[in-house]
């Protein structure tokens, strides 16, 4: 099994190399809640200014990597979007790219569910530029030069990605895939606030934060700790995508902590994954669709 995470060493490694990965710091700072509604985000960009990886640029999801024209959020782009972005800023198909941040891998995961989706070899650093410092590796600050675009390529999508509303809102009662909740257990149950219209979870899912599968120092938790956690909610991780159709489903807020979900379970070998996009965020601007509380 391929690991869709890089260490420390082996991007030092790679970096050192005649042919290095293109590093993008995904950084984006989503503050807590404080009431129902409260929704603040800041722009990266100046955490990379403050110290970066050697030859790293920063990318703001938002506005690179989504559909700037929707109604939500994060809504995912169309494929040759992504490419013709990623050909800006001289990714080529057959490109490695590696990707990470200074805010709990999130942001990361969601540029990589992203790229992996259009077929880019891409992985995420484990543990963050806080590995990377901790470790001694060198660091830069302030501007970078701009990389040379690259021709454009076409696009083609090399998965299944997405969940719809329709199809949620659809599901039958006796449908045996897992629903994952990524969110905090308090947003899960509707103890905490949220940003979002409504308190809760879509009924018949389960909780597994995504947040709660990485160590205090950043780095995901051991294959087991991963397993348990989603065994333990009901997620049987041995059989899902075994017969090649039973899949995971996940949600969170907008779909970012969901694309952190995705991240963990391909680390322990689980790739039959598809996340609703629109998540909380529309889920819970609709009266007409039902939300639960408590566990």
């Amino acid at each position: 099994m391929t690991s869709p995470f890089i260490s420390v060493s082996e991007l030092a490694d790679a970096l050192a190399s005649d042919r290095p990965p293109v590093v993008f710091d995904a950084s984006l700072e989503l503050h807590s809640p404080r009431f129902d509604g409260d929704y603040r985000r800041d722009n990266g960009r100046p955490r990379w200014l403050a110290g970066h990886i050697p030859g790293s640029h920063h990318v703001d999801v938002p506005t690179q990597f989504s559909d700037t024209t929707a109604k939500l959020n994060y809504t995912h782009p169309e494929p040759q979007q992504l490419a013709d972005e990623l050909a800006r800023l001289g990714v080529a198909a057959d490109t490695e790219v590696v990707v990470y941040d200074t805010t709990g891998t999130m942001w990361a995961a969601r540029l990589w569910y992203l790229l992996r989706w259009i077929g880019v070899h891409v992985r995420v650093l484990d543990g963050g530029y806080g590995a990377w410092t901790a470790a001694g590796q060198p660091t830069e600050s302030g501007e970078a030069v701009e990389s040379a675009p690259v021709a454009r390529w076409e696009a083609t999508v090399a998965r299944r990605a997405w969940v719809s509303q329709q199809e949620l809102a659809e599901r039958s009662a006796d449908d045996e895939r897992p629903l994952v909740c990524s969110l905090p257990a308090g947003n899960f149950a509707g103890t905490d606030p949220t940003r979002y219209s409504r308190r809760g979870h879509i009924p018949g899912s389960v909780n597994v934060s995504s947040r709660d599968l990485f160590k205090a120092d950043g780095t995901l938790k051991s294959r087991l700790e991963v397993i348990l956690a989603y065994d333990g909610a009901g997620v049987d991780t041995q059989a899902v995508g075994a017969t090649g159709t039973e899949e995971v489903l996940l949600y969170c807020g907008g779909g970012i902590s969901a694309s952190a979900g995705a991240l963990t379970l391909a680390a322990i070998g689980v790739k039959a994954v598809r996340i609703y996009d629109g998540s909380l965020e529309e889920w819970s601007a609709n009266p007409e669709l039902p939300l639960e509380t408590g566990v």
